[in-house]
């Protein structure tokens, strides 16, 4: 359920903005996909040779067993990390992510084919596709199912975790009723409950299910049956732990020459690293081969110690070598269209607070007067839109119009046109049969009005004198606003939240509507915070709400 199935489809280019199309091509050529299935490649071609090399040693014989342990990869652990460090989202993340998936599907498709043939029932490998025809009609007729969920949902009902147990127990039993191993209907039920898109509660609902009662139980099932002292005992044994932990490890060292085609020489290492971690498919293999009587329990246990220090191995050295990529760090460009008394000092406030700001004007005496100031400040011969787009004035991710009402409504629309994400701009227009604003609002563009601002702010100041100290910037609180884009914090109550002590949460906006937040309110994704806080520590939470990790 963790998988990012938008990375496997292409966006069209008639749906993409000039400055999305821009933006695209700047980017890496090569996908996340891409990156990922050349490193697994990269890695299986090694297990292959290990395998030999064990074989040919005579330490392990089976080498159709070999191959498929050591080309596996532990999902749950690369998963775990990826959630903590919050990358997931991000490209590096799901480059990942996507290189663990293929190190269970491929290893658990090869794992059904070699039960199959060692216990002889090879000609039945057709009824597989069982599973795969039961997930497709699944798809087909509860495709719609969370479209109107919302509107039939009740605390007692639960409609949504009965789906999902549903789909999880029938395709585990068609995959247990037609030879394949139940770990592939698991695996195949949670891309059905992916793709019909539930709710982000459902899915947190699953997550705590799935990581809190699920796997603790799986692991310590497996535990319980590890007989250390026993295995310690066998001098073979002792000799092939440290063998079949190397063996996992320089299994996925090649797969660098991958990853490296789209990240740093340092992430590359990093994600080597942590695609070393191997254990959830380990046991289950482990398990079928010990049932068709294919391996040794000493052997079994051999590879089961590897495995668990490769889960302590690869995560250490993950956190200890990944340093974040350049896009992580960037700062938020804003670009301000006129040069004023009110911009100058709010684009000083804005630099101190870490954003990357410019400000333009096509008036020379306004360009000399503030060029000395501690912004940037640039004098452009034109305010044609076009103009701005060739000199790439537009490519930002907030841009302000502080010039007169006419410039402002034509480039605001040439902007949002053209595909800057946020717009805001100035509107000073008292003629009622006026419809700039409301073909700016139809467009998607914020509108400041001096005199609706000064309104409320008198009656701000007459109602709360207090604000008044707040909204002038007195002291060193102020008033912010963050959207939550990190899933982290997706679900807390606010008294939940570890900051809180810090700050003053005063309103929720969620989906246009205003919510009057209390300490059991739950935050969810997107939500639009207004807060106040002490400006020291308010750029800090306003980072960490605001990191893109949606899960």
């Amino acid at each position: 359920m963790e998988i990012d199935f938008s990375l496997f489809k292409k966006n069209s280019k008639n749906q993409m903005t000039p400055l999305e199309l821009k933006q695209a091509s700047t980017q890496p050529k090569v996908s996340p996909l891409k990156s990922a299935v050349t490193a697994y490649i990269i890695s299986c071609v090694t297990a292959v040779v290990l395998a030999i090399l064990f074989k040919v040693s005579g330490l392990f014989s089976n080498f159709m067993l070999a191959t498929i342990l050591f080309a596996t990869v532990s999902l749950g652990v690369v998963i775990s990390l990826l959630k903590e460090n919050e990358l997931l989202s991000k490209p590096f993340g799901q480059t990942l992510l996507l290189f663990a998936v293929l190190g269970e599907v491929i290893p658990l498709l090869a794992l059904t084919v070699y039960s199959s043939i060692y216990s002889g029932k090879g000609g039945s490998l057709w009824l597989v596709s069982f599973i795969f025809i039961a997930a497709a009609l699944f798809l087909r007729h509860f495709h719609k199912f969370f479209t109107f969920y919302n509107q039939i949902n009740k605390a007692t009902t639960q409609l949504d975790m009965r789906l999902a147990f549903f789909i999880i127990i029938t395709l585990v039993v068609i995959a247990e009723s037609v030879g394949a191993e139940n770990i592939l209907g698991a695996f195949v039920a949670g891309i059905v409950v992916k793709l019909l898109q539930p709710e982000k509660e459902t899915q947190r609902k699953l997550d705590s299910i799935g990581y809190g009662i699920f796997i603790p139980y799986f692991f310590i099932l497996t535990g319980v049956k590890l007989n250390i002292p026993a295995l310690l005992a066998s001098p073979k044994t002792l000799i092939l732990i440290p063998l079949f932990f190397i063996a996992f490890t320089i299994a996925k060292f090649p797969a660098y020459f991958g990853f490296k085609t789209r990240f740093t020489k340092q992430n590359s290492k990093a994600a080597s690293m942590l695609a070393t971690t191997t254990i959830t498919l380990v046991l289950a293999t482990l398990t079928v081969a010990q049932q068709l009587h294919a391996i040794t329990s000493q052997q079994s246990g051999a590879f089961i110690l590897a495995g668990i220090l490769t889960c302590i191995f690869g995560p250490m050295m993950f956190n200890k070598m990944y340093k974040p990529e350049p896009e992580d760090e960037k700062s938020t460009q804003v670009r301000i269209i006129g040069a004023n008394f009110i911009t100058i000092p709010a684009a000083q406030q804005l630099s101190n607070d870490g954003y990357d700001v410019t400000v333009y004007t096509d008036n020379q005496t306004d360009y000399r007067t503030y060029r000395d100031s501690r912004v940037k400040v640039n004098l452009v011969k034109t305010l044609n839109a076009q103009e701005l787009i060739k000199q790439e004035i537009f490519d930002t991710d907030i841009l302000v119009l502080a010039y007169n009402s006419e410039i402002n409504y034509r480039l605001a629309l040439s902007a949002k046109k053209y595909g800057v994400r946020e717009v805001l701009s100035y509107i000073e227009n008292r003629d009622p049969n006026n419809t700039m604003e409301k073909e700016l609002e139809e467009a998607d563009i914020d509108i400041v009005n001096n005199f609706s601002m000064d309104v409320n702010v008198l009656r701000t100041a007459i109602e709360s004198p207090s604000m008044l100290q707040v909204l002038s910037h007195g002291g060193n609180a102020r008033i912010y606003e963050v959207t939550v884009t990190n899933a982290r914090y997706a679900g807390l109550e606010i008294q939940e939240l570890p900051f809180i002590k810090d700050i003053t949460i005063s309103r929720i906006f969620r989906n246009r509507r205003s919510i009057p937040p209390h300490g059991s309110t739950r935050i969810q994704l997107n939500d639009h915070l207004i807060f106040s806080g002490e400006r020291d520590v308010v750029q800090k939470i306003r980072k960490s709400l605001g990191r893109l990790n949606e899960e």
